[in-house]
């Protein structure tokens, strides 16, 4: 499986368990079940790693939103925020432009337009607000 197609595997999971009270092994099993979704190590690395910090993720996405509310931002847009910006966080082996990159990719497929450019514009201000960006622009 290719990193894009972990990260969107990732996506579904935690669109799911956004809109279930199952438990995220519940959800893991249900996914295989229906041979949609793979679930390997690396989906489930990603997928665990955001659960466990959600109060932080969305802490820092109201903190580089104009709306300054994660309960006002659409429900598949947090999502991809909070994707990216633990890759961004947590993941140093994923440059950062790939992280971007990758969750504007998958937003042009599952939202709208205008939600990619909301998620474009949140992750590219949260990008230049980080050390090791400025250290890779300045290279």
């Amino acid at each position: 499986m290719t990193k894009h197609e972990c990260r969107e595997n990732a996506y579904l999971i935690l669109f799911e368990a956004s809109l279930r009270d199952d438990s995220i092994d519940e959800l893991y099993a249900i996914a295989e079940e229906v041979e949609e979704i793979t679930v390997d190590e690396p989906v489930r690395m990603l997928v665990e790693g955001v659960l466990s910090h959600l109060e932080e993720l969305d802490g820092i996405i109201a903190s580089f939103s104009k709306k300054r509310a994660v309960s006002r931002i659409a429900r598949i847009n947090l999502i991809l925020l909070r994707m990216a910006i633990f890759e961004m966080t947590y993941m140093p082996e994923t440059p950062i432009n790939v992280a971007i990159s990758e969750a504007i990719h998958i937003s042009e497929k599952y939202t709208y337009q205008e939600d990619t450019a909301f998620i474009n514009g949140v992750l590219g201000a949260y990008a230049r607000s980080l050390p090791r960006q400025a250290a890779q622009e300045q290279a």
